[in-house]
């Protein structure tokens, strides 16, 4: 039985008759070739959504802008990029929803940050001007599917046992990351800089959040089909239970 998995989307507008639903193609190729049936979600009514996630066996939440500082409680700064407070509410909720559900759910660059701010945690807005000796985490010049920094995995994390070492090579496209990390997760990965890189929900199935983006990475890096497929597998048994 393949999984259905879930993947959040954003909006586009290519001109003035084209607006529509957009997710780098990235991420259903690495869902498809780790086994699971990838279907992408829509920016619907957050009642919409809840049904559409009611029909997944796991989802995952993708890259996308940067998140509206409002949700934490912050103003926003000059660096601040390009938001959507629609999705910024519709996702806040349904993260909220699959983790209450059990279900599991990985969230990817922009998703981690939503997943942070969902259980109370805040964000670096920027963290060129917000975090002093950060390492230029937005890689300019370099391919979306290449590594170029390192990260240093907990020893007792859930990611760190699925890859099987304790230091992985990642790629970057992030200005934003997590800065008072939200009750109930656990840092499990950080960058030589210190910036937080992945977080787990310990008290659930599999809840993992990454800093950076493995689904550009699924082709060449064993580490990255690990974590996908371990992924699909869970989702695989919560398809079996239902």
């Amino acid at each position: 039985m393949k999984p259905l998995i879930g993947i959040t989307s954003t909006r586009v507008k290519l001109h003035e008759y084209s607006e529509g639903v957009y997710v780098h193609r990235d991420y259903h190729r690495a869902v498809e070739a780790s086994g699971g049936l990838p279907i992408v979600l829509p920016l619907a009514s957050p009642d919409t959504f809840r049904q559409l996630i009611d029909l997944c066996d796991g989802i995952i939440f993708t890259g996308g802008e940067d998140v509206e500082p409002a949700a934490y409680g912050e103003e926003p700064v000059p660096e601040l990029g390009t938001t959507l407070p629609e999705r910024d509410r519709l996702e806040l909720e349904a993260i909220r929803y699959v983790v209450e559900a059990d279900k599991p759910l990985f969230a990817i660059c922009r998703g981690v940050q939503v997943l942070n701010v969902a259980f109370g945690g805040t964000l670096y807005q920027d963290l060129p001007s917000q975090y002093a000796g950060a390492l230029e985490h937005v890689q300019r010049g370099a391919p979306r599917g290449e590594a170029t920094h390192s990260v240093n995995l907990a020893e007792d994390s859930y990611v760190r046992q699925i890859a099987g070492r304790s230091q992985l090579q990642v790629n970057s496209l992030h200005h934003q990351a997590l800065r008072r990390i939200g009750p109930g997760l656990t840092v499990t990965a950080t960058s030589p800089d210190g910036v937080v890189e992945a977080v787990e929900y310990k008290d659930r199935n599999f809840v993992i959040g990454v800093q950076w983006h493995p689904e550009s990475l699924f082709d060449h890096d064993e580490v990255t089909q690990k974590l996908f497929r371990e992924f699909v597998a869970r989702s695989r048994e919560q398809a079996e239970r239902r």
